[in-house]
């Protein structure tokens, strides 16, 4: 494999468990002298790695070459380690390598730091970084070339040599394999940029990211801001005609107040000329009635001498008028105590015919009851003549007293089955409680199911309506079926079963699951995992040792004792993960860990934080241990005990076969009840006509007392008639004493108001005389007397219409001065003068006016100044608005170049990058007699976001060609398609090294052999930079190069420390061992 007449270069790594020394050896491939062999390193290449205290390795330095590294050695020697080692040492995180997320679990076990020296090839000097890392507090000390610093500067030093360990194009550890093929395509886009595109392609597609991100946000503020002028324009144009009615309403309003203004003068004035020609029609009626009044004075004394002889004789006329009202009333009053009188004379009369009618009633009542008791007598005497029915009524008490004790006891038994009903119902009523609780837990299972994955939840939501279409039985996801005893054991089984298999269907029979992935993940394009139990059932199987062998370590229980699941799914896990041979520990467990992994048959164990995987190794027997802490649940903490769940189901179903028993004796207790009452009422009433019999003797001789009593009494109480006739006489005969009396004061009342009446006629006679003579003396002067009159009236209205007008003029004035705003003695300002002298001066045509330019104004409503001012506002807001747009608008449009320039930049590069990885790539494919192509999809040219790169590949001549996946291909299929791609990046990588770990595990010998073959050819070439591979095995007879580097790690308790290995002297000892031809 090397030759003899070149240099060669050695690794040499010692690796130890926790329990002695270890060391390993390396022997490298055929290379170059030392300064050929740096030549040949690219920029950023690991020249050496150092590790001390470090996972497996207590001290090991490691010489890598410039091309293809090949790290070969058995499961649990420390390959992996040495990937982490790289990863951690380039400031690289703890999740790219999916072990421990503290950085302290990856010290040696029992030391309290480690240590890492990477040193890389830098022109002008290399670069050595190193770590320091403390278990204590998870912190480290980093040094770059001797000097201290921070992680960061690590880090920038890094990026500069374009290492990338995050990216999964570049570095590919063991636990991240699977991670590849389900990386979208837009994140294997732009690990690809960062791991072979020029170093400015990645920011190009990130400026044209955030140059499309900012042309959009451009393009909406545009459409937003165009959409909001031209809606604020039209708004504007519907209020410009407001504006303008606004305008024409404020003149109208304007005329109409300097009307209002010009209105009083003209009312004061036309008042004032009013009140002038008032006076003077005053004056002249004033003389008119002083000439009148001289002419009529000597007719008028002697019609007031006849006034003063009539008003003697009207009022005695008055006096003698009230006289005979008076003496008319009194003959009213007498005239009705007469009346009342006659009334109290037929009200005794009345009061005896009465007393007659009752002695009539009296003497019947009387003839009544003798009848009555003759017929009572008789009635009795034929009662006499029948049976004693004593005997009788005291048998039918007894029955009655027998069935109201039967009816008693059906009660009282009603009444227990009633009360142990209601218990019943009530204890039902709790097991349905408790039942409903388990069910929302297993629902509130199933939503955290349906949060983290959409399509396993629809399949679920699928196989639940169509189970009848299989033949076995069918489990839905592990996750809803198992069933954690403790809720504080969750913990231990989610971090011991992959998510993977926790989301999975379990299926009985493997042509069920063949049905079930066609219909679902076929037909219904859902990404669903799905498992067939072992035929032979592990659910069952023992663990390798007893539990109370272990329980001196602290380990109170195996991981399948935690839980419950139907038998095909513990089946499985028992089957895959081992479940029953898991011990689950305490803090006693981490105690005593160095004591527990020395023990036999332990691959895994749990203590209270953390998981151990032990490795023994097949050469030494040595172990490796590896840790990992204990991650919260999240999905197993919901607990439902399933006995306890069939124990309440059993205990319902029992509560309702008791009740529908309580229920059908009730009904026979109320029959049987009802039999009772019936003979009951029958009893009744015999007992009530039998009783009815013996009774109606004694009635009736307490009816005939009865009757002869009240004879006796009505007989004593007759009425004497002769007496009250006598007495109702006398009564009579004084009322007609008294009526006598009455009538005499009657006519002396009458005798006085005929004499009143004559002295008021005569009284009468004599004014009607003086009134005759006043008539004629009126007669002759009362044409004079009118006229007199009129003008007198006429003089006064004048007067009040003069004083009226004045008050009037005084009021109008000052109205009107107050209107103009002047103060007393201004005289008219000049503009109103002016103002007013265009206007109407008569009030008609001013109300006229008036009432027009109201009428104007009125039309306009729903007007305000508001308008106006928001019109305005408006206005100015348009050309503002008109200006952002035309900003922005220039904004866009650079940005717009911007892309375009920087599209031309990223595009046309990416797409011949492209190219060339599709070139490589499908004719990788092709010396596999497979197919395979690497193209750039996008939905949406302008959606820079959105490009990706999509993977396609053909394992079978049969099928067509499919997207790589996580789901769709086997895992062969990915590890194959993984691996190929990387090689396709290989000739056109800029960065140093790539790294690979265990991808060849999942593949079979014929394809394992085509993909080792094209990772020699390509990682060998001058053009390509470094390339690490780690397998645990290869095949037999693989073609290899000489500018490959193999390194061989070894583990076990006879390996020598690096100082004493002697390359030279294990050639020589060798080739003494090849048998002589």
């Amino acid at each position: 494999m090397a030759s003899s007449g070149k240099k060669r270069r050695q690794s040499h790594v010692n690796s130890g468990s926790q329990t002695s020394n270890s060391g390993a050896n390396l022997l490298s491939s055929s290379q170059t002298g030392a300064v050929g062999v740096e030549g040949r390193f690219v920029e950023g290449s690991i020249l050496r790695l150092t590790m001390k205290n470090f996972l497996t390795y207590d001290y090991s330095v490691l010489y890598p070459g410039p091309n293809l590294n090949m790290i070969v050695g058995a499961n649990g020697t420390g390959k992996s380690s040495i990937v982490c080692a790289i990863c951690l040492g380039l400031a690289g995180k703890t999740a790219i390598l999916g072990r421990g997320d503290k950085v302290g679990l990856y010290v040696k076990r029992g030391c309290n730091k480690g240590f890492i020296e990477i040193e890389l090839y830098k022109t002008g000097g290399n670069l050595v970084i190193n770590r320091e890392i403390h278990v204590e507090n998870n912190q480290s000390l980093w040094m770059l070339n001797g000097r201290h610093c921070n992680q960061k500067a690590v880090e920038e030093e890094v990026m500069v040599l374009q290492i990338q360990v995050s990216n999964l194009c570049q570095f590919l550890p063991q636990e991240k394999v699977g991670e590849f093929a389900k990386m979208s395509k837009i994140e294997l886009l732009e690990a690809t940029e960062k791991s072979v595109g020029p170093p400015e392609m990645y920011e190009y597609h990130c400026e044209l990211k955030n140059f499309r991100n900012k042309e959009r946000e451009l393009e909406n503020t545009l459409k937003e801001k165009a959409s909001f002028l031209e809606k604020t324009k039209q708004r504007n144009e519907r209020n410009k005609h407001d504006v303008n009615r606004y305008y024409e309403k404020k003149r109208h309003l304007d005329m109409i107040e300097l009307l209002e203004k010009k209105k009083p003068w003209v009312e004061y004035e036309t008042t004032r000329k009013e009140c002038e020609g008032a006076k003077k029609e005053r004056d002249a009626a004033k003389k008119q009635l002083s000439a009148l009044k001289q002419a009529q004075a000597p007719m008028l004394r002697k019609i007031q001498l006849i006034d003063n002889q009539l008003k003697p004789t009207e009022a005695q006329i008055k006096a003698k008028t009230l006289a005979i009202k008076e003496a008319s009333l009194k003959c009213k009053q007498k005239q009705e105590q007469l009346d009342r009188k006659h009334k109290e004379i037929e009200d005794i009369k009345q009061t005896q015919r009465l007393k007659q009618m009752e002695e009539e009633d009296h003497q019947k009542r009387i003839s009544n009851t003798r009848r009555t008791i003759d017929d009572l007598k008789a009635e009795l005497a034929k009662v006499g003549d029948q049976p004693d029915v004593t005997p009788r009524i005291n048998a039918v008490n007894v029955e009655l007293r027998t069935i109201r004790e039967e009816r008693a006891k059906v009660e009282g038994e009603k009444a227990d089955l009633r009360r142990e009903k209601d218990n019943l119902y009530a204890e039902s009523k709790m097991w349905v409680r408790k039942l409903n609780d388990m069910n929302n837990l297993m629902n509130a299972k199933e939503e955290k199911l349906r949060g983290r994955h959409r399509d396993t939840h629809t399949a679920l939501q699928w196989l639940r309506k169509n189970k009848e279409l299989f033949a076995g039985n069918v489990h839905e996801p592990m996750m809803l079926v198992i069933n954690v005893r403790d809720h504080r054991f969750a913990k231990f089984v989610e971090n011991h079963i992959s998510f993977h298999d926790l989301r999975a269907f379990v299926f009985q029979r493997k042509d069920d699951m063949e049905k079930f992935m066609l219909e679902v993940r076929d037909k219904m394009n859902l990404k669903v995992n799905s498992i067939s139990a072992p035929e032979d059932s592990c659910s069952r199987r023992q663990p390798s040792r007893n539990i109370e062998s272990l329980r001196r370590f602290g380990f109170f229980t195996y991981l399948r004792e935690m839980f419950d699941a139907p038998d095909e799914v513990m089946s499985y896990l028992c089957h895959q993960y081992k479940v029953h041979d898991v011990p689950v520990g305490n803090d006693q467990t981490k105690a005593m860990i160095k004591t527990v992994i020395e023990e036999p048959y332990l691959r895994v164990l749990y203590t209270t934080e953390e998981r151990y995987t032990l490795k023994r190794s097949h050469y030494s027997n040595k172990i490796s241990t590896s840790n990992s802490a204990v991650h919260p649940s999240q999905y197993l903490t919901i607990t439902v005990d399933a006995e306890e769940k069939r124990l309440l189901e059993q205990q319902m179903k029992a509560c309702e076969s008791k009740l529908r028993d309580i229920d059908e004796r009730i009904k026979a207790l109320q029959a049987e009840a009802a039999t009772l009452d019936r003979r009951d009422n029958e009893l009744l009433a015999e007992k009530k006509h039998l009783s009815e019999i013996k009774g109606k003797k004694r009635q009736l001789e307490q009816k005939i007392s009865t009757k002869q009593d009240s004879l006796k009494q009505m007989e004593h109480s007759v009425i004497d008639l002769q007496k009250i006739e006598e007495e109702t006489k006398e009564k009579i005969a004084v009322v007609n004493s008294q009526k006598v009396s009455i009538v005499g004061l009657f006519m002396v009342e009458m005798k006085l108001r005929s004499k009143l009446t004559m002295e008021k006629v005569y009284l009468a006679l004599e004014t009607v005389g003086l009134m005759a003579e006043k008539s004629k003396l009126e007669n002759d002067c009362r044409d004079g007397v009118s006229e007199l009159k009129t003008t007198e009236q006429r003089c006064s209205r004048l007067e009040q219409r003069k004083v009226q007008l004045t008050e009037q003029c005084k009021g109008l004035l000052k109205r009107a001065m107050s209107i103009c705003k002047m103060h007393p003695n201004e005289s008219l300002p000049e503009d109103l003068r002016n103002a007013f002298s265009k206007l109407p001066d008569t009030l008609d045509e001013i109300d006229a006016m008036l009432n027009e330019e109201r009428s104007r104004a009125e039309c306009f409503t729903g007007l305000s100044e508001n308008v106006v001012d928001e019109y305005n506002r408006r206005e100015q807001e348009i050309k503002h608005l008109e200006k952002e747009l035309e900003d922005n608008s220039t904004a866009l449009n650079v940005y717009r170049q911007n892309i375009s320039e920087a599209k031309e930049r990223w595009l046309n590069p990416l797409k011949q990058l492209v190219e060339q990885i599709n070139d490589k790539f499908s004719d990788f494919f092709r010396s596999m007699q497979c197919a395979g192509e690497v193209d750039l999809h996008s939905e949406n040219e302008e959606e820079y976001d959105k490009y990706g790169i999509r993977i396609r590949v053909k394992f079978h001549s049969s099928t067509q060609l499919h997207e790589l996946t996580a789901y769709h291909q086997s895992g062969g299929e990915r590890s194959v398609s993984t691996m190929l791609y990387l090689m396709a990046l290989q000739e056109l990588n800029r960065c140093p090294f790539r790294v690979v770990d265990e991808i060849n595990q999942g593949m079979d010998p014929v394809n394992e052999r085509r993909v080792f073959d094209i990772v020699v050819r390509t990682a060998c070439k001058e053009t390509t930079s470094q390339y690490f591979f780690i397998t645990p095995k290869l095949l037999q007879n693989l073609q290899y190069a000489d500018e490959m580097t193999v390194l061989c790690v070894h583990n076990g308790s006879q390996m020598l420390p690096p100082k004493e290995w002697d390359e030279k002297a294990f050639i020589r000892r060798a080739l003494q061992r090849k048998p002589r031809p």
